[in-house]
């Protein structure tokens, strides 16, 4: 099995329909809010340099893109989802790994953060630096909060003003703030 990790490019818009209908899938499957995508902005995150897509011998394995906030201040890293076919051979980890690299590499100010029902998708943020915070953290941004519309939860937030839903909301640092928390211990080390 060769599985390839890569920047989407053009050519793999051919695909973008196959990620919809993971998205959707899922969601059925899970029951379990996932925001709904068209296939047109699946492709305009490829053509942007905005998304990781995952190849198992040439298949669509998995996909997860970029969207930023309030001019840059804050990134969420959105769509993570992976073809059921190809589960159990950590796609998920891999490809939120290389979309919080290019989320910092491509925003390196902004805070990156999502919001999820998914147990092992927490996990994996877990591992990368996210932590838990509420709602108000988080971009007010309407157009950030109008994409959860297709959710079927949505009356949930809109009941609670936006503070509150069945996702838990995780935030990572910016990639300048994770630098600046890093404590340089070499002067401290005692040989002896």
């Amino acid at each position: 099995m060769q599985i390839k990790i890569l920047v989407a490019q053009p050519e793999h818009t051919v695909f973008a329909r196959a990620i919809c209908d993971l998205i959707e899938e899922s969601a059925r499957a899970r029951g379990t809010g996932i925001a709904k995508r068209k296939p047109e902005y699946v492709e305009e995150k490829m053509l942007t340099g905005k998304a990781i897509i995952a190849l198992v011998d040439g298949e669509i394995g998995g996909f997860s893109y970029i969207e930023t906030w309030e001019h840059g201040k804050y990134v969420a890293n959105s769509g993570l989802i992976v073809n059921p076919a190809f589960r159990r051979h950590g796609l998920a980890r891999r490809i939120k790994a290389a979309i919080f690299k290019l989320s910092r590499t491509k925003y390196p100010e902004a805070k990156i953060f999502g919001i999820t029902t998914s147990l092992p998708v927490m996990k994996i943020n877990s591992d990368l630096g996210y932590r838990p915070v509420t709602f108000s953290e988080l971009t007010q941004d309407d157009a950030f909060w109008g994409g959860c519309k297709t959710c079927p939860n949505y009356d949930i937030l809109e009941r609670n003003q936006r503070r509150m839903c069945l996702c838990t909301a995780m935030m990572a640092p910016s990639a300048l703030q994770a630098k600046k928390m890093e404590v340089d211990l070499t002067d401290m080390i005692v040989e002896g």
